[in-house]
């Protein structure tokens, strides 16, 4: 009997888990979700990591024998989360291998401190590909504006990246035109073009948060009509500029010399609204060649209920352009929700950042204090 999840994939969506810890890792329990729930990758974040330390005593012993080393916050830090990374590049390589480096892939951000730093952002984006030293990790760029420089660099340098926290169509489209400007630099360099590939990660539900608080200030029937079908609609527009663009002449003559599309990848897909379906992000978007990395929750509510009915992206794009046209008719600035949304974006990254290196510090010091006992 098939299940949701593999239906899923066989309508073209790889499905990665949105978390990564070591307890997942040591306990079998990542293995067990790419058996069973179809997982071929894995995406992490400052607030993933933030999370599996404060509570994860798999950490104990290294932490011991950082602290014993005298490491500072950040150089644990980056021992911790690369070991975690590495490790699971290992256990998805055979996956890595059979779909020729499309999938099996995990993902490692650079500090978001660096999210206005174009030159800190390369500089760091080779580092943590060299510590990994895995073919299959990706490294994790924002795409504000100084991302996008830096984007066009790792790209020509043959490092395979994993393009974050893009909310608009024109942010997007500046996000293509930087990994076809790697791909060109990789090409003059003599640099494989088929070993580099990238996803760009269009986030969903954080679209609908903001939407629906401005139409809900708005209060008229006619704006409530329109609440929660922004970030669906937004994600379905991302689709139909893929599809444009991939098909221009820039790109189709670097696939002919062996690059790879850069995949959409659909993020932030856990429903924050409880008054909706849980799998709205997931079947909502189901389109070939996509990638939609979940929660958890959200992939198990789709393996236990998710209807998947085909392709449900390509045939919306003349609804998906009519809701805007609605939302800007009723007064809502779309490009003042997406710029609100990339800057919040950014700053709840760094507070988990931080949050991230006061947990560091406190078990470094916690385990310095035992060691001098």
């Amino acid at each position: 009997m098939t299940t949701p999840t593999a239906e899923l994939s066989a309508a073209g969506v790889s499905i990665w888990l949105d978390d990564l810890s070591r307890q997942r890792i040591l306990s079998g329990n990542l293995a067990e979700l790419m058996r069973s729930r179809d997982v071929v990758g894995v995406t992490t974040n400052p607030t993933i990591f933030a999370l599996a330390l404060s509570k994860g005593e798999a950490y104990e012993g290294q932490v011991e024998q950082l602290a014993r080393a005298g490491a500072d916050v950040d150089e644990a830090i980056f021992t911790i989360t690369t070991d975690d990374v590495r490790n699971a590049c290992d256990l998805f390589r055979p996956i890595y291998d059979e779909t020729d480096g499309v999938d099996g892939r995990v993902s490692i951000e650079v500090s978001p401190d660096l999210a206005h730093d174009t030159e800190g952002t390369i500089a760091q984006a080779k580092d943590l590909a060299a510590r990994v030293d895995r073919p299959n990790v990706l490294i994790k760029i924002p795409a504000t504006k100084a991302g996008l420089p830096a984007i066009t660099e790792v790209i020509g340098a043959g490092i395979s990246v994993n393009v974050t926290l893009i909310f608009s169509l024109e942010r997007y489209d500046a996000v293509i035109d930087a990994y076809l400007a790697g791909l060109e630099k990789a090409r003059d360099a003599g640099i494989d073009l088929s070993g580099i590939h990238s996803v760009a990660s269009f986030f969903v539900s954080r679209v609908d948060t903001e939407v629906d608080k401005r139409l809900a200030a708005i209060g008229t029937d006619e704006a409530t009509a329109l609440t929660s079908q922004a970030g669906l609609a937004n994600a379905r527009l991302a689709y139909e500029l893929y599809e444009k663009r991939f098909a221009e002449s820039r790109a189709t003559d670097l696939v002919a010399a062996g690059a790879n599309v850069q995949r959409p990848l659909w993020a932030s897909t856990g429903v924050k609204d409880p008054e909706l379906p849980d799998t709205l992000y997931v079947t909502g978007l189901v389109a070939p060649g996509t990638v939609n990395t979940m929660p958890e929750k959200t992939l198990e509510a789709t393996f236990d209920h998710g209807e998947v009915t085909g392709d449900t992206v390509t045939g919306a794009y003349a609804e998906a352009h009519e809701l805007f046209d609605k939302l800007a008719a009723i007064g809502v600035d779309f490009s003042d929700v997406t710029e609100v949304l990339e800057s919040e974006g950014v700053e709840k990254f760094i507070a988990s950042w931080h949050e991230l290196q006061a947990t560091v510090a406190g078990a470094l010091e916690g385990a310095a204090k035992g060691t001098d006992a």
